[in-house]
């Protein structure tokens, strides 16, 4: 039975495949006189494991980014909800959605069921540190008969298929959680490449999942090299050491070969987050004087060289919607004097800008009268002191679709007082208030109007100041085929890339 299952899972895998791995731009078609065999792909990318490839955190984009993991849904080309290991899904009434599962295998052999899949999300659920995309959601997942998943919500979620979608949404195998609630996505994942062997935060190596329910890759496998320096990165692709490299810094985009330099627009957001909770940005006036120091047409111009936009707000032009609904700050405080206390400024170098973006805000901050003490490190080791609120002021680059899809996902989780990924430690009442009401809305152009509402209400904190809004660079080889440039930052590596 299971081998008939599996003839039948390949056939349609192969019918499938170019609708799944032509989703976004890619490095070119592919050609069906050429062999099935691939060949391995060597990937330079920039942040390494944070968390020894927990999918509950940053390390979940780095799994879905090389084909390791994958969700119920997936994120479309438009931002819609588009099946990936759900086939199919109807909303019962309010709060129960129920999905249907289509044939698929985990990479240690077992059948993706029902019950495997709902044990997986209630993992998620349970984690200790939650998925971004459950950020204010509570919800269960249980077997619904053959093929068959029904998630409820506590509370309506219009937005559900889309936030199943999330990198920290994955589903894996049972034997990947263990009785400590660590999670192993070492061979227990449903992605076209398996991970079989890491190599701490240097190196990793995939091999292809012969049993993939779209079919098996054409590339054999992946060896991936974690290089946090983007001139390093660069360099590597350079000289043939690698195929693919991501984030390569706009400084080395000029000198690479010709048409090795793939740019996309992305929903990337480079913003300057201030300690609402301690230090000197703890007052509100302080705040209105930091920001009022920054020049972000100098950023976008000078740092990033033309390859992003002045920061508008936390959504920039990459969503189209956003521009014509967006409405001035509100409550702002009116700007103080800088503090006599030195102020620390961090950020991190996986980014290759943003060390640079940061000397610059330092020196702008600076003729405002603020003494700026700086630090970079990578972002592995730099992320827990953010969260602590170690640090007066934080420069990073956030992907503000890159959880659920949903434009009001990302200001729960990032400006709320219970936010899972809050940068700036905010907690005010009416931005609560204003993400809530979002929430609420089940219609898209009025949740997206709502989303505005909140943002004015965020950016009158002056918790967040938008910088730039960013275009990614991608290095590509020109011999590889089929890389998939994400506006979404969550895919890099598919079925049909090769070399």
């Amino acid at each position: 039975m299971r081998s008939v299952r599996r003839r039948r899972r390949l056939a349609a895998g192969l019918l499938l495949a170019p609708l799944v791995t032509g989703c976004f731009a890619s490095g070119g078609g592919t050609s069906s006189s050429e062999s099935a065999a691939g060949s391995r792909l060597r990937v330079a990318l920039a942040f390494p494991p944070a968390e020894n490839y927990s999918p509950y955190g940053a390390d979940a984009t780095l799994l879905s980014r090389l084909g390791v993991t994958e969700g119920l849904t997936r994120l479309d080309t438009d931002g819609t909800a588009a099946p990936a290991l759900a086939a199919s899904w109807t909303r019962e009434n309010d709060r129960a959605w129920l999905f249907t599962l289509r044939e698929a295998t985990f990479q240690d052999g077992t059948e993706v069921t029902p019950s495997a899949v709902a044990a997986a999300l209630t993992h998620a659920t349970r984690a200790k540190v939650a998925p971004a995309a459950l950020s204010g959601v509570r919800l269960t997942a249980e077997a619904a008969g053959d093929r068959r998943v029904r998630v409820t919500t506590a509370r309506p979620d219009s937005v559900l298929p889309l936030r199943l979608a999330g990198p920290g949404l994955a589903v894996l195998a049972p034997k990947a959680y263990g009785k400590t609630g660590a999670v192993s996505p070492v061979g227990t994942a449903t992605g076209p490449f398996t991970l079989t062997r890491t190599g701490g935060t240097t190196t990793a190596t995939l091999d292809r999942f012969a049993d993939h329910w779209a079919g098996p890759a054409r590339a054999t496998g992946i060896d991936a090299r974690f290089i946090a320096d983007g001139t390093a990165r660069a360099n590597a692709l350079r000289t043939g050491e690698v195929d693919i490299a991501e984030a390569i810094p706009v400084s080395q985009s000029a000198s690479l070969d010709r048409g090795t330099a793939r740019e996309t627009a992305t929903t990337r957001t480079t913003s300057l987050f201030l300690n609402t909770r301690t230090g000197p940005f703890k007052d509100a006036s302080v705040r209105a004087a930091a920001r009022a120091a920054v020049d972000t047409s100098s950023l976008a111009r000078d740092v990033y060289e033309g390859h992003a936009d002045p920061g508008a707000g936390i959504y920039g032009p990459a969503l189209t919607w956003a521009a014509d609904k967006r409405t001035a700050p509100t409550g702002r405080a009116k700007a103080a004097d800088a503090p006599a206390s030195t102020v620390t400024l961090a950020t991190y170098d996986n980014r290759p800008e943003l060390p640079e973006v940061a000397q610059v805000l330092a020196q702008q901050l600076k003729k405002a009268g603020f003494r700026v003490e700086l630090e970079v490190r990578e972002y592995a080791r730099l992320e827990s002191d953010v969260l602590a609120g170690k640090f007066d002021a934080f420069v990073s680059a956030r992907n503000t679709m890159l959880d659920t899809g949903d434009p009001v996902s990302i200001l729960s989780s990032d400006y709320t007082c219970d936010g899972g990924y809050n940068l700036a430690l905010l907690c005010d009442k009416d931005v609560d208030r204003a993400v809530v009401r979002a929430e609420s809305e089940t219609d898209t152009g009025k949740r997206r109007a709502a989303a505005m509402t909140a943002e004015a209400a965020i950016l009158g904190t002056d918790a967040v100041v938008p910088l730039v809004h960013q275009r990614i660079v991608t290095g590509v080889g020109t011999s590889v085929r089929g890389v998939r440039l994400d506006p979404y930052e969550r895919a890099l590596v598919g079925t049909a890339t090769r070399r």
